[in-house]
């Protein structure tokens, strides 16, 4: 009885679409906006994975001889960023709800063991904001998923030897490979002997170039890391 009358008060709204949940519903989406939401596969890219709905191994941009360039080896993704997906790490990164980690990490977590090829991951580094984003926001969204995963997988996670030693612009301001060329240089490793000869899994919430992995991933590999792959909550198509 007091939790329907706190919600006639203070209702929760599904982050979907918007309509107020009944105090009988948990969590942050109605049923039918979480029967929506849509898992990456089978179909997709074995190098950045991304979706691929006519199948093949590889998208254009990885195909042939292309994959050698780049130092993320491997990009997985637990969830199609749709638009369910996109309202709710739009709260979680920009409306002040750090809360929505352990929310948004389950579906990491359940999506980590159709992925072998993560398995050999030896260390857990999140993707980091420069000092300056991250005072405005008070919290960098990336570490709080990447603590989440470490927890409920038990794997260890270093969350200050990797650094954005430049204050990039918005990659929304950039073609594909204008994002690569932004994030060419921004990050450096500051511990070499944290990553030296392991293999490291970079944490982030969204993939949609791939440009920011891989600058993550020159930093660490630049320092020694004997392979870099990534893990991120969603995966642009």
């Amino acid at each position: 009885m007091g939790k329907a009358l706190l919600s006639v008060f203070f209702p929760n709204t599904c982050y979907g679409c918007k309509r107020d949940l009944s105090w009988k519903e948990q969590g942050w989406l109605c049923p039918s906006c979480q029967n929506a939401l849509q898992q990456v596969g089978p179909l997709y890219c074995q190098r950045c994975g991304k979706p691929l709905p006519d199948g093949g191994a590889h998208c254009y941009q990885c195909r042939g001889s292309k994959a050698k360039q780049f130092k993320c080896k491997i990009i997985r993704s637990a969830l199609v960023f749709g638009p369910q997906v996109r309202e709710l790490v739009h709260h979680f990164k920009y409306a002040d709800q750090p809360y929505l980690a352990a929310y948004l990490a389950q579906y990491m977590d359940q999506s980590f063991e159709k992925y072998t090829e993560l398995s050999e991951a030896e260390l857990l580094i999140p993707v980091p904001l420069h000092k300056k984003k991250q005072s405005h926001r008070g919290y960098n969204q990336s570490e709080l998923l990447a603590r989440e995963l470490a927890k409920t997988r038990a794997m260890a996670l270093d969350t200050t030897c990797l650094i954005r030693s430049r204050n990039t612009p918005s990659q929304t301001e950039f073609g594909r490979e204008g994002r690569l060329a932004n994030m060419s240089g921004a990050f450096t490793c500051v511990n070499a002997s944290a990553v030296k000869g392991k293999v490291v899994l970079l944490i982030d919430d969204v993939a949609t170039t791939g440009a920011t992995l891989e600058g993550c991933a020159q930093a660490l590999k630049e320092a020694g890391a004997k392979k870099v792959m990534a893990y991120t909550l969603a995966r642009e198509v």
